[in-house]
Formats: structure tokens, sequence, C-alpha cells
């Protein structure tokens, strides 16, 4: 009796054991068609990756290219800039002095009425001496 015992569990775990094997199996080949399947859709979003990089890659190119030109540009305008100033900078000085030295002489031609009626005019931003004010006087009496 004890052989068959021993015959009984040593077909219980064989039956077990298939099944364990035969559920691998169907596991091992879900997970084959999976990969398969992955390695078909990533292959070639990989290729456009790579492409999509060497387009991004030739795009900094041209930046880098705009740049050191714009670069260049800047530091040909700040040149250009200091060398009008220089040339034209003092003599333009110049001539706006002569230009006021002169207006000033043809002024004060006229004598002392334009200095007296220069006197009269609104200058903005200064304040009237307290004497000078017009105005009602407020005390009464």
């Amino acid at each position: 009796m004890a052989g068959l015992l021993v015959a009984v569990f040593w077909a219980i775990l064989v039956s077990f054991l298939a099944v364990v094997l035969v559920r691998l199996a169907q596991t091992l080949r879900a997970a084959t068609k999976l990969v398969t399947g992955v390695t078909e859709q990533a292959v070639p979003l990989l290729g456009e990756a790579s492409a999509t990089v060497r387009s991004a890659q030739t795009q900094l190119d041209r930046v880098d290219a705009i740049a050191t030109d714009v670069q260049e540009v800047t530091s040909n305008a700040s040149a250009l800039s200091s060398t009008v100033s220089t040339t034209f900078g003092g003599p333009l000085v110049k001539v706006a002095a002569f230009g006021y030295g002169v207006r000033r002489a043809l002024g004060r031609k006229d004598g002392p009425e334009r200095e007296a009626r220069a006197g009269r005019g609104v200058v903005v931003g200064r304040t009237v001496p307290a004497g000078r004010r017009g105005g009602r006087k407020r005390g009464r009496g």
C-alpha cells in the first residue's frame, strides 16, 4: 500500500509540474509577443528621434552662425558710433557754441528793453520770492 501512495503522490506532483510548465510556456509566449511588438514600434521611433536630433543640431549650428554675425555687427556699430562721435562731436559742439554766442550777441543789440522784457517772462520750475508776489493783501485792518 505504501507503494501505491508514493505512486499517487508522484502522479499528482508530475501533474502539478506539468500545469506549471504549461502556464510558464504561455507566459513566455506572451512575453515574446510583447517584446516583438515593442521592438517593431521602437525601431521606427528611434529612427525618427535620430533624424530629429540631427535636424536640431543643424538648426543650432545656424543659430550659432547668426549669433556670431549679430555680435560682429554690434561691434562694428559700436566702432562706427565711437568714430562718428570722435569725428563730428567736437566740431559740432564748437559750432553749437558759436551759434549760441552769435544769437546772444545779436540779442543784445536791442539793448535794455529786451532784457527787461525777458525778466517778465514765466520761468518753469522757479518760484518768485515772497516780497515780489503780487495779489491782494491779506491783512484786514
